[in-house]
This record gives C-alpha cells, sequence and structure tokens, in this order.
C-alpha cells in the first residue's frame, strides 16, 4: 500500500493507536487488532485495516509484537524525522506553542516565532520572538519547512502570504477563517470554534441522547 494513499480518517486514528500501545508496551508483549479496537471503541475491520497500512508484523492468532507495532507507527508518522516550523503571533496562543516541548515528541522543531506588538518584543526574554520585519531574512537562513499561523483572523491571509514567500510547504492555521494558498501548500486548520459547537450541542442532548463517544474533526 502506498503510504501517500491513506485517508485523512485513518490518518487521525494512528495517533490514538501510538498512544494507547505506549501505554500498555511494558505491560504486554503483543496485541491484536480487535484488543486495540475494544480498548478505543472503534470498529476492529477499520482498525485492521488502518494497521494494514503501517505494519506487517502482525501474525495469525498471535497478533502484533507490540515494540514493532510502536517503531512501524512512528515510522510511518514521521515522527524520527525532524520537521521545522515558525510561528507568526507570539501573543498567548503563540507563545505556548513556541515553548510546547511535547511537540518534539512528533519531530517537530519550533525553530522561532514573529510579532510586530512592541510590548511582546520589549518582554522577549528567549531571545526565540522577533519582529516580523525580520521574518524573510531570518526564514532564508533557517528554511523552515511548516509555518504555524496564530494571528487574528483579519491578518491571517497576508500572514499565509508572507510565509509562503518565506518557501514554508505547510500551513498550520490556528486563525478562524479560510485562507487562500497555492496547489502545492498544504493546510490544515484547527478549527476550534467547530470542536467547541461539537461540545456545546452534546451538552445540549437530553441526558437519554447522549451516548458516549469521540468526535474526531
Amino acid at each position: 500500500m502506498n503510504k501517500f494513499d491513506i485517508s485523512v480518517q485513518t490518518l487521525r486514528r494512528l495517533p490514538d493507536y501510538l498512544n494507547y500501545l505506549h501505554g500498555i508496551a511494558k505491560k504486554e508483549g503483543y496485541i491484536s487488532a480487535t484488543s486495540i479496537a475494544a480498548a478505543l471503541n472503534l470498529n476492529n475491520v477499520q482498525v485492521r485495516k488502518d494497521l494494514a497500512y503501517v505494519s506487517n508484523a502482525g501474525r495469525p492468532r498471535k497478533g502484533y509484537p507490540i515494540e514493532v507495532l510502536i517503531k512501524d507507527l512512528e515510522s510511518f508518522l514521521g515522527y524520527h524525522d525532524v520537521d521545522s516550523a515558525v510561528i507568526v503571533g507570539a501573543g498567548h496562543l503563540g507563545k505556548a506553542l513556541l515553548h510546547y516541548s511535547g511537540f518534539q515528541a512528533y519531530g517537530l522543531k519550533i525553530l522561532a516565532a514573529f510579532d510586530n506588538n512592541e510590548k511582546i518584543l520589549s518582554e522577549e526574554k528567549s531571545g526565540s520572538i522577533f519582529h516580523i520585519d525580520r521574518m524573510k531574512e531570518i526564514c532564508s537562513e533557517l528554511k523552515p519547512k511548516i509555518g504555524i499561523i496564530a494571528v487574528p483572523a483579519q491578518a491571517a491571509q497576508q500572514v499565509c502570504d508572507l510565509l509562503t514567500e518565506c518557501g514554508v510547504k505547510a500551513i498550520w492555521n490556528f486563525a478562524p477563517v479560510h485562507i487562500a494558498v497555492s496547489n502545492n501548500i498544504l493546510v490544515v486548520n484547527e478549527n476550534m470554534a467547530a470542536h467547541l459547537a461539537m461540545l456545546s450541542i452534546h451538552l445540549r442532548r437530553p441526558l437519554e441522547q447522549s451516548a458516549d463517544k469521540e468526535i474526531n474533526l
């Protein structure tokens, strides 16, 4: 199977499998797709198909050796490759992303952040936040692959255009707005408004209609 043919839905499930396996790795040696499906409340046929994209280590009646499956998942998801990124917008969200050390476990290294707010720049102590006027200069040296947008909606398209001019190949967009890019640029929208709407709808349902379920957008 070609890893580039994988569906977005499958790609969203793979990190959940990996997190679960990390949690049981020291307790068990082998695991089946059926057991993973039961633990995560998923369809076992779907889990089996998902894992077939990733690993050929499964054995009939025995399942997958957990440590091997973990390595196969990490390799497939690119966790051992280091992708570099820069953030535009160093407010509360941007700073939280900049200083979140957990990204390194997923192969993401955030190199710098940019802003035009003089108050933010004057309070900067880490040496990782720069004025946006220096963005092209710094990106030409660091050559980031990913641009993270953490600015208000009205500035997002301008920032996106600037990031593509700086050579990024993918955009992770936290601004609540659609942005337009050329066909060779990938945009992933972190739609917090949609996630909040789903939570709100669930909470407003009558109790008898509220089944326990997980929703991935």
